[in-house]
């Protein structure tokens, strides 16, 4: 008998309907033909222990017991159902076939299973990341050993046990050190939580220290012939113009000098360039992507909009796979989006019209097999149904992922976009303009698409939208009027839920170290798409931050906490190390037992060097207001005292 097992059920039966049939589903797997069976896991249906399992005193928190360093790893049972059933067939079988996900942590939830239950005997690899008949059918003809990816699953017990390692002793550490001072909650550390955390902090005392400078931008009405349009004055430093670190002039005197030297002048064209640009519809959503928006239009949480993904996954069947941080689709996909399109008009009636007006015949970029990892990216399934059992958040979930993906089959928008430079009175003046010149998908998403964020830190200075006239160098324009305005800087905003995903997938934009940045670039941030929300909960219900209508706002036990731990543990550094650290393990150049000496050394390194410090002084925070916890879905908070460990989180 060959065995299959899969990563989770919906892999299964795309497996099982490859296979030569016929196909009867039975507890916990399926038949297929006379000799092939597919079970499946549920993400990891193993998870390590808890300390208490090593030593029974370990359930007690004692300084005494740091750090905690199992010699013998121990792994407790989540879903014992499923393991039981493998267990059952995996004597039965001759040869075994592994169907995790195509990377680190589905090749580890699988070898560990096998592990577990000792079996010894041949194991294939299955690699598949697009459930269409054609693309399983193709995997399944080109299966390898498995041997050949045992790097990759020590690369993901590294980090498993490395978090376990960093969380367990450092939650225990901190946590027991604020009880000396008084503190009788929980504070939790984690590789991504605290340096999560740390950037609240950060910014918050930023803002907070923050002092308003004024400074001045002067615009000039500028006629062209029958045409009138904007322009901004250029600053040009020199010992005549006080500026700030930015460029920006600052000494109203001299600016208003110079709105008085151009008014009524006569100008030259220096520069006149115009370009046509092509906009292509965005990428359909990855998780990240799909949480940010839904907070921006809909106004959920990263956890209510995750689990309004994961129910219309599982349970309604009307979305792929949710969890992934991909944003593109297998080729072998195209097929289907006759059927796609059709369920996206029969559920949601208002985009009927623009289905009907989609070409069917567009490939859009976002089908391209080399850009598929382990999942593809979030997109409707061909399950028509009535919506209005399901919940608000659903219902406007599924809207946002079906425009998107109704939008691949519109052509792209085409834009005009002109600067003009030109010189009045010796001083330097800019114009941009744009304008659409072919709306394209444009119009589809205009009611989905988010606001633009400024970027943080930085002023937001938009130029206004105007269309300009076509122009020649050297033509002659006249000034008409002048505008002095009088701004002052701003703080850099205060984080949102939608802003903190945003921050941990693009979290290399906060490092300064080159190297640093560049492999957290690599790593598309911190945490995973399953993760991510999780983390966003745990800051809430730890009391290290709150919430002020959208804003994040970190906490006096939040804040103390960061002060508390040394930088490392705060910063994303760490992140980028370990990644680095997990590469060479994945290639064969460094050991798991090197990797996870190293993180011993500096956990006994750091509990040493937090007990010198003595008693952690922390005080009490506000707890959450009843609006957090009804937008939360009513949930009660977890209390401040509960000694539950920040153990990692596995995948699911």
């Amino acid at each position: 008998m060959r065995l299959f097992i899969a990563e989770k059920p919906s892999l299964a039966r795309a497996i099982a309907a490859a296979l030569p049939g016929p196909a009867r589903r039975r507890e916990g797997h399926i038949l297929c033909g006379d000799d092939d069976v597919v079970a499946w896991c549920a993400g990891h249906i193993l998870a390590p222990a808890a300390p208490e399992a090593y030593r029974a005193d370990y359930k007690r928190w004692q300084l005494d017991h740091l750090p905690i360093v199992p010699a013998t790893w121990q792994s407790i049972i989540s879903a014992p159902d499923l393991l039981r059933t493998i267990k059952t067939l995996v004597p039965q079988a001759t040869r075994v076939v592994h169907a995790g996900d195509p990377d680190r942590e589905g090749q580890l939830l699988v070898d560990e299973v096998l592990e577990f239950l000792g079996y010894r005997g041949p194991v294939d690899r299955l690699l598949i990341a697009d459930l269409t008949p054609s693309a399983v059918a193709k995997a399944l003809g080109e299966m390898r050993s498995n041997g050949h990816f045992r790097g990759l699953s020590q690369a993901a017990l590294a980090r498993q046990r490395a978090d376990w390692l960093y969380g367990i002793n450092l939650t225990r550490l901190y946590t027991l050190l604020g009880r000396a001072g008084g503190y009788g909650g929980v504070l939790s550390v984690g590789r991504v939580q605290t340096p999560l955390l740390g950037l609240i902090v950060r910014r918050d005392l930023e803002i907070e220290s923050f002092g308003p400078q004024p400074y001045f931008v002067l615009r000039a009405l500028v006629q062209a012939g029958e045409s009138r349009f904007s322009a901004r004055w250029v600053p040009s430093p020199g010992p005549s113009l006080t500026v700030d670190a930015a460029c920006r002039p600052i000494d109203r005197a001299e600016v208003t000098r110079i709105r008085q030297a151009v008014v009524g002048q006569p100008g030259t064209v220096s520069a006149f360039t115009s370009a046509e640009k092509t906009e292509p519809p965005p990428l359909p959503y990855a998780l990240a992507a799909m949480q940010i928006d839904a907070a921006e239009r809909l106004g959920l949480s990263p956890q209510q909009t995750l689990g309004a993904c994961q129910s219309l996954y599982e349970a309604h069947h009307l979305l792929t796979y949710p969890r992934s941080d991909c944003r593109y689709l297998p080729e072998g996909q195209f097929g289907q989006a006759t059927a796609v399109l059709a369920a996206a008009a029969a559920n949601v009636p208002a985009l009927s019209v623009a289905v009907s007006g989609a070409d069917r015949g567009r490939r859009s970029r976002a089908w391209n097999d080399t850009k598929i990892t382990a999942h593809h990216a979030l997109v409707p399934t061909t399950v028509a149904t009535d919506l209005t059992a399901l919940s608000v958040a659903e219902r406007g979930v599924y809207e946002l992922v079906a425009r998107r993906y109704v939008a691949q089959f519109y052509p792209p928008a085409r834009l005009r976009e002109i600067t003009i430079e030109l010189w009045l009175a010796g001083e330097r003046f800019r114009a941009t303009g744009r304008q659409v010149l072919v709306a394209g998908w444009r119009p589809l998403l205009a009611a989905s698409q988010p606001a633009a964020r400024a970027r943080p830190g930085t002023e937001d200075e938009e130029e206004p939208e105007q269309i300009l006239p076509a122009l020649r160098e050297g033509e002659t324009v006249r000034c008409r009027e002048a505008e002095l305005v009088e701004r002052q800087t701003s703080p850099p905003k205060r984080f949102t839920e939608a802003g903190l995903i945003e921050a941990m997938t693009g979290i290399a934009r906060y490092v300064d170290d080159p190297q640093i940045k560049q492999l957290l670039r690599e790593t598309d941030g911190i945490g995973t798409p399953a993760t991510q929300a999780r983390i966003i909960e745990t800051l809430f219900e730890r009391r290290f931050v709150t919430q002020r209508g959208r804003q994040v706002i970190s906490t006096a036990v939040g804040r103390a906490l960061i002060a508390a731990v040394p930088a490392a543990a705060s910063k994303p550094d760490m992140t980028a190390l370990w990644e680095a650290a997990m590469r060479r393990i994945a290639a064969g150049q460094m050991s798991l037992e090197a990797f996870l000496g190293a993180v011993e050394k500096q956990l006994g390194a750091l509990v040493v060097s937090a007990r010198a410090l003595g008693a952690l002084r922390v005080a009490p925070t506000e707890t959450p207001s009843p609006a957090r916890r009804e937008r939360r879905g009513g949930r009660r908070s977890r209390p401040a005292s509960h000694p539950r460990d920040a153990a990692p989180t596995t995948r699911s």
